[in-house]
């Protein structure tokens, strides 16, 4: 029983000095980098494809920014802090499988440099593609000759997503985000539906209409309540996603035909336009079902594509996050209790991206 003990404890010391040597002890092959557990200290980050395709994204007074241009979007900056920070080397790559890894690394990686505060460099690695057994992500250390595997305890799955080098990706998708206290107009003209468009100006607390002149009759006079609540709704609206650079996305645009455009101006010179266009029903469409009677029949009742910031992006964005938003001029010459202009909820988060 004590030879049994013995042996067990020096195959123990055994596996614990390989693991030493292979993991902390080769000053050939580096693997903390690959960790970054304070990353409040990070600075700038630039990654970049095998293919030239790249972005740069740098931490400012006012939070991180795009390619010095675009706010960065906080849930896709935040998962690549996030693993950063909890992602660790398990062990080399096997000397059957190196050879091929280190190839698709040259050609198919993620290169990423780790900028501090100061703008010195804390870390350059390599992100390649998933694991043999599926169990981590390929990875490698600038300067060095062995590729490790790397993962993020309690995750099953691969790590390159995260470390994507897509403008697109990295973008904050808000499309409208002046408070009330702020705002100062909001116009609706629905294409082709002038008695169903309307502008509601505010000063202050004070709100005014303007809308086709016969609703005035015959209904309950404007309600104003009404259209101090309708102005709470652009306060953080987002759009699901950018499809700039899709090809024949120019041509879509240009035949679709027009559903809106919306119009908001603050006190402080912000100023959104977006134009609103219907998009083709496709296989995803819930109405090929089940009929919308506020969408014509040849259109997705779920997304519509739009057109934002002076011309420059065009995005689809989501019936569901504009349901909110796309009231029509009677509904504010409703009495409270009728219709569906409802307060906002606490944090208007209006966004709800289709995983």
């Amino acid at each position: 029983m004590r030879k049994t003990v013995l042996y067990l404890a020096i195959l123990a010391i055994l596996a614990a000095s390989i693991y030493l040597f292979l993991i902390k002890g080769n000053t050939n092959t580096p693997t903390m980098g690959f960790t970054i557990k304070d990353t409040g200290s990070i600075g700038k980050l630039f990654l970049v494809s095998g293919d030239g395709e790249s972005v740069t994204l740098d931490r400012t007074d006012t939070g991180w920014m795009v390619n010095k241009k675009y706010r960065a979007l906080p849930s896709t900056l935040n998962l690549l802090l996030a693993t950063l920070a909890q992602q660790e080397a398990l062990y080399p790559v096997t000397k059957s499988a190196a050879d091929i890894v280190m190839k698709n690394l040259a050609t198919d990686g993620i290169k990423i440099e780790i900028y501090d505060r100061k703008g010195k460099k804390m870390s350059v690695f390599h992100v390649g593609g998933i694991a043999v057994n599926n169990t981590g992500t390929n990875m490698l250390m600038d300067g060095s000759s062995t590729p490790y595997v790397v993962h993020v305890i309690n995750f099953n799955g691969y790590l390159t997503s995260r470390y994507t080098v897509f403008l697109k990706d990295w973008r904050d998708r808000t499309v409208f985000n002046i408070p009330y206290e702020e705002i100062q107009s909001v116009a609706i003209d629905y294409a082709g539906n002038p008695v169903n468009s309307f502008e509601i100006i505010k000063d202050k607390d004070s709100v005014t209409i303007k809308a086709d002149p016969s609703l005035a009759h015959g209904l309950d006079g404007f309600n104003a309540r009404r259209a101090r609540v309708f102005l709470k709704y652009f306060a953080n609206v987002n759009c699901e996603g950018f499809i700039n650079g899709i090809a024949d996305n120019d041509t879509t645009i240009a035949t679709a035909p027009k559903q809106s455009t919306i119009d908001v101006k603050g006190i402080h010179g912000q100023h959104q336009r977006i134009d609103i266009y219907w998009m083709a029903l496709n296989r995803r469409s819930k109405n090929r079902v089940v009929a919308n009677s506020d969408v014509p029949d040849d259109y997705d009742a779920d997304r519509l594509y739009a057109v934002i910031n002076n011309h420059q992006d065009t995005v689809v964005i989501q019936q569901f996050a504009f349901r909110n938003i796309f009231h029509k001029a009677f509904e504010f010459y409703q009495k409270d209790g009728t219709g569906r202009v409802t307060e906002p909820p606490g944090k208007n988060v209006m966004m709800h991206k289709n995983q």
